[in-house]
């Protein structure tokens, strides 16, 4: 099975874009939904968090695991991937989104000057502009931390009045460092949600990139490069989807970010 995780459920967004790229794989999904969000935390209890999501997701018969936040991917996945898997699960793949996306935004550029909105701690680890940076010395990448913006998503407010304003300080803040930003980096998967009243806040010049279709393309073009890996993938289209908390709110957010309901199991990670 492919496997996704996520401090909560914007992973959902990037995963629906992969099950339309490749419908044949089973999934499984988990959603740390009674820790998140994960944005306020310190790198090794992120670090901790991911690990204990990754493992989970490894006894329930994921073969590759997908980071689908960007938090996790920032902060913990090359931990993971150097500490973790060599010792406990050689023979498994954990895989992050910020080099897919780093990798599409470069090729999108024209000014050389490139926006993000992220999580405080996405910010923090200078992420993706050691990732951008590293693959075009001669890019300038700008950082804003949208911080209320995962709360007030995960808590179903996404009508609330006080959100535009919101928004709209922080690009305010993020565009005044430079004029010349032409693309903007929605780099936290719950921005999906609220995509629309981000463009509203945007100069239209600028692009906005979203990472669902991004890493469906990626991760495609990946087992194709693997086929040792993609051999192991059971092809029986079965669907699973498990959280650390089931609540009204986390069911009317599966719904928003996956598009219909789903039966959810609640599992315990500590």
């Amino acid at each position: 099975m492919l496997g996704f995780f996520d401090s909560g459920l914007g992973g959902l967004a990037v995963l629906k874009e992969v099950e339309k790229a490749m419908p044949q794989y089973s999934y499984i999904y988990l959603g740390d939904n009674a820790r998140t969000p994960y944005g306020s935390h310190s790198h090794d209890t992120i670090y901790k968090f991911t690990r204990q999501g990754v493992a989970y997701l490894f006894k329930k018969g994921a073969e590759v695991v997908i980071l689908a936040c960007n938090t996790a991917s920032s902060s913990a996945l090359r931990r993971i991937q150097q500490e973790f898997l060599p010792k406990y699960y050689p023979k498994n793949k954990v895989l992050g989104i910020i080099i897919p996306t780093a990798e599409e935004v470069i090729s999108k550029t024209k000014t050389g000057e490139i926006g993000i909105l992220a999580t405080e701690a996405t910010v923090h680890s200078f992420a993706y502009p050691k990732e951008i940076t590293k693959m075009d010395e001669s890019l300038r990448v700008h950082q804003q931390a949208g911080t209320l913006l995962v709360p007030i998503i995960e808590a179903g407010e996404l009508d609330w009045d006080g959100l535009d304003s919101i928004i709209k300080k922080y690009l305010n803040e993020l565009f005044e460092r430079s004029k010349k930003i032409d693309t903007l980096v929605l780099a936290c998967t719950h921005y999906a949600l609220i995509e629309d009243k981000i463009r509203k806040h945007t100069p239209s010049k600028v692009q906005i990139i979203s990472q669902g279709q991004i890493v469906a393309q990626k991760l495609k073009e990946y087992l194709e490069r693997h086929p040792e890996i993609e051999s192991r993938l059971k092809k029986s289209n079965r669907r699973d989807f498990y959280s650390t908390e089931d609540s009204w709110r986390v069911r009317n957010l599966f719904k928003l970010f996956y598009g219909r309901p789903v039966e959810i199991k609640k599992i315990s990670l500590e």
